[in-house]
């Protein structure tokens, strides 16, 4: 799937070929139709992540091009979606800038390793920027590096990105950066892409969640560790609003079910960042959170539906385009949740893509599932749970 504007395009291409070779040539050659691109993304499933993936695309694009992208938890692109695949989306033509920068080994040094990737802004200077970020999804402390990315781009600049994935087995993801020459196949890395553009680039975030019963101020916590709620033991305040009791965590995979179901909403002036429980700890009744919740703020528990879910995936599209000030949408890159497509279910992942290509009306779109979503357009925050995030150009 393509579009093209005055010679600026946009492409797509989309494979479930089992062997890597096949399917990276399959998604890469519908994706570039012969046109040399400023930038490729590449995003596939465990076990597509091999040189091989990258062979024939290397061999159609330019010196100049930029390959960059990850490993998910599924992705999306030409008009359809996949667990096991590979997705390539691309875009070129003039008024386009791209710079890269890879910050490597990040563990531990996640705050600093955000500030190192976004230093490639400094070598775009167009009318439109943003930042673009792909971190490895199992390093922990995600806001971290979004964290340090903000103190590089100030508030003007928007973010956006998400976080590589393993399909949900948290053992180990990769990123991908290189060009013609070659493509490193890395982990423990943050990527830092800079968009430039002569026409406007728009940034859509919605999540779908609403507020479920009266708010919780986290008078204690660390990090993603939350340990009080209104002064109580958090956990004690988890169990109680769930209307459980303490046998609730004998069974660690179904208590993550049910607080799969009931994240932590924390308000924000644009409404609420949504953050995983991903387990509760007997010893100091805290809830451990995928992200964090500062000490201070004002939380929720939420609750979606399946509809509220789905209308989000049109909310957040319309959101990037209508941010572009009237000027047609060339396409949209698109960092969805992996949970959401455990919430959606495999039919309701198929009906998302739907709402997708309504709301967009033929425009193309790709992107993955993520661990971690950044996305933010004013302020200080941006990393993002259970949400969905979009990337507009023009």
């Amino acid at each position: 799937m393509s579009h093209v504007s005055s010679e600026r395009w946009f492409g797509t291409g989309h494979s479930t070929l089992s062997d890597p070779a096949a399917a990276g040539a399959e998604a890469a050659t519908a994706a570039l139709a012969g046109r040399e691109p400023a930038i490729v993304f590449v995003f596939c499933s465990i076990g597509y992540q091999v040189p091989e993936l990258f062979d024939a695309l290397r061999g159609q694009i330019g010196a100049d091009t930029v390959i960059v992208g990850c490993s998910t938890s599924g992705q999306l692109a030409d008009g359809r979606v996949s667990r096991s695949g590979v997705a390539v989306t691309a875009w070129g033509g003039p008024g386009f800038a791209v710079r890269t920068h890879v910050a490597r080994s990040v563990t531990g040094r996640l705050r600093e390793a955000g500030a190192e990737a976004a230093s490639c802004l400094a070598a775009v200077d167009s009318g439109h920027r943003a930042l673009l970020m792909i971190a490895d999804g199992v390093t922990g402390s995600q806001h971290e590096v979004v964290r340090g990315a903000f103190s590089v781009a100030g508030a003007a600049v928007p973010l956006v990105g998400g976080a590589a994935g393993d399909e949900l087995t948290y053992v180990r993801t990769y990123q991908f950066h290189g060009g013609r020459d070659g493509v490193e196949i890395l982990s423990d890395a943050v990527l830092g892409i800079a968009i430039g553009s002569d026409r406007p680039l728009g940034v859509g975030i919605a999540h779908g969640w609403r507020k479920d019963g009266d708010a919780l101020v986290v008078t204690s916590s660390r990090e993603g560790r939350v340990l009080e709620l209104d002064g109580e033991p958090a956990l004690d305040v988890f169990l109680r609003r769930m209307g459980v009791d303490e046998s609730a965590l004998d069974d660690a995979a179904a208590f993550r079910e049910l607080a799969f179901h009931h994240p932590l909403g924390l308000s924000r002036r644009s409404g609420e960042d949504i953050r995983v429980i991903h387990d509760g700890d007997r010893a100091d009744r805290a809830l451990i959170c995928l992200a964090d919740v500062p000490q201070g703020a004002l939380a929720w528990l939420m609750t979606s539906t399946h509809d509220s879910l789905l209308d989000c995936a049109g909310d957040a599209a319309a959101q990037a385009v209508d941010a572009l000030g009237g000027e047609p949408a060339l396409g949209v890159l698109v960092f969805d949740c992996a949970g959401r497509w455990i919430k959606l279910g495999e039919d309701g992942v198929q009906q998302e893509n739907a709402e997708f290509g309504k709301r967009l009306d033929g425009v193309p779109y790709g992107g993955f599932y993520s661990t971690g979503e950044i996305g933010r357009t004013r302020g200080a925050m941006g990393m993002h749970h259970f949400t969905l995030v979009t990337f507009a150009l023009a």
